[in-house]
């Protein structure tokens, strides 16, 4: 199963599955002599752990990072980085019913068909637990570029969305369960998952990020585009199913002189249509993209599926499962959207961008 590696100069790969011992990676790549807080991997960790609240799965995993390399006295030595989470508290036999059974919108059917053997137990490799690792990797590469702030928080969940025109304090994300900056619209969005897994059910929803701090110039022509590798960093996540970048698909609704960022007198911009990026490097002005997730495909309730010789079987819903994943994705965008920066900083170090 080749696909398990990302990124260029700074690259992970990782390993494991979500009922299995542990799930780990290793980041190679990661420049020396970088004063590591862990405590801060620890603290992205915790935020995208199961069973932190009433909205997400209550699978109760520490999520406790061990390093097993790459860092001595504090600092990186330039050596890859050995990470390792192991798993705590995995309930196989949820998944019993599942050995010769595919459920709908899940990964059972094609692993099999492509792999011809898999791991039933939770989705094995499949399994969003890999996240985990991505997120430690991200924080860890968060500290490379600390003048770059990279901050995501919830802006929709199923048919609510947040005001667009709200001026939001986003020191305000953590302050509820949701991760959703506007207090009104974070009430609205934890009613409307909590009223979903009242009956089974489960919802989407749609991440924003916005980085500030960027430099002119970061990104590559062509097939190295700075949005063309966030857009893959996005689309890697598990249940993603979009990716926009500044207007997004709202700019094919609008003119040329409505979407166009012109400039005033003394050069700086006076819009930001584009997300801050043009001509696929970034222009200096925040970089604001948005990731549109999938409702869950576990049920809390009974759903048509078919077994290994394509016969329908009834899927009950069983084990533990966020009714929405988004207020926990909020730190896996985040963690990708470092890998990325980081690796085209790493790329960059030669040339005239600095940090």
């Amino acid at each position: 199963m080749p696909g398990n590696s990302f990124g260029k100069v700074l690259r992970l790969s990782t390993f494991g599955e979500s009922h299995g011992p542990a799930i780990g990676g290793i980041l190679d790549g990661f420049p020396a002599g970088i004063q590591l807080d862990l405590d801060f991997v620890q603290a992205q960790l915790d935020r995208r752990k199961p069973g932190q609240s009433r909205l997400s799965s209550q699978r109760k995993e520490s999520d406790s990072l061990q390093v097993l390399s790459g860092v001595f006295e504090g600092k990186s030595t330039g050596t890859p980085i050995g990470l390792l989470i192991p798993n705590d508290d995995s309930r196989s036999k949820d998944y019993d019913h599942l050995k010769e059974n595919y459920r709908p919108s899940h990964a059972d059917r094609t692993y099999s068909q492509k792999y011809g053997h898999r791991d039933y137990r939770g989705g094995g490799r499949s399994s969003a637990r890999e996240t985990a690792v991505r997120v430690a990797a991200g924080a860890l590469a968060m500290q490379i570029i600390p003048q770059v702030k990279i901050r995501a928080y919830v802006s929709a969940v199923g048919p609510h969305s947040m005001d667009p025109a709200l001026d939001l304090d986003l020191e305000k994300i953590d302050t509820n369960d949701v991760r959703c900056p506007d207090p009104q619209s974070a009430q609205t969005f934890e009613a409307a998952i909590l009223a979903a897994r009242k009956v089974g059910d489960s919802l989407g929803g749609i991440i924003t990020c916005r980085i500030e701090g960027l430099p002119p110039g970061l990104g590559e022509p062509v097939f190295d585009k700075l949005p063309a590798e966030l857009a893959k960093a996005m689309m890697s996540i598990n249940a993603v199913k979009g990716f926009e970048i500044g207007e997004g698909f709202r700019a094919a609704t609008m003119t040329g002189s409505e979407h166009n960022d012109t400039y005033d007198e003394v050069g700086n911009r006076i819009s930001n249509h584009a997300g801050g990026v043009e001509g696929g490097l970034s222009t200096g002005e925040d970089l604001v993209f948005r990731v549109a997730f999938k409702p869950v495909a576990t049920l809390m309730r009974d759903q048509q599926g078919i077994n290994e010789q394509g016969e329908a079987v009834n899927i009950k819903g069983k084990g533990r499962h966020d009714p929405c994943v988004v207020p926990r994705a909020v730190p896996i965008v985040e963690a990708m959207a470092a890998l990325v920066i980081a690796d085209y900083y790493l790329l960059n170090r030669t040339s005239k961008i600095e940090l």
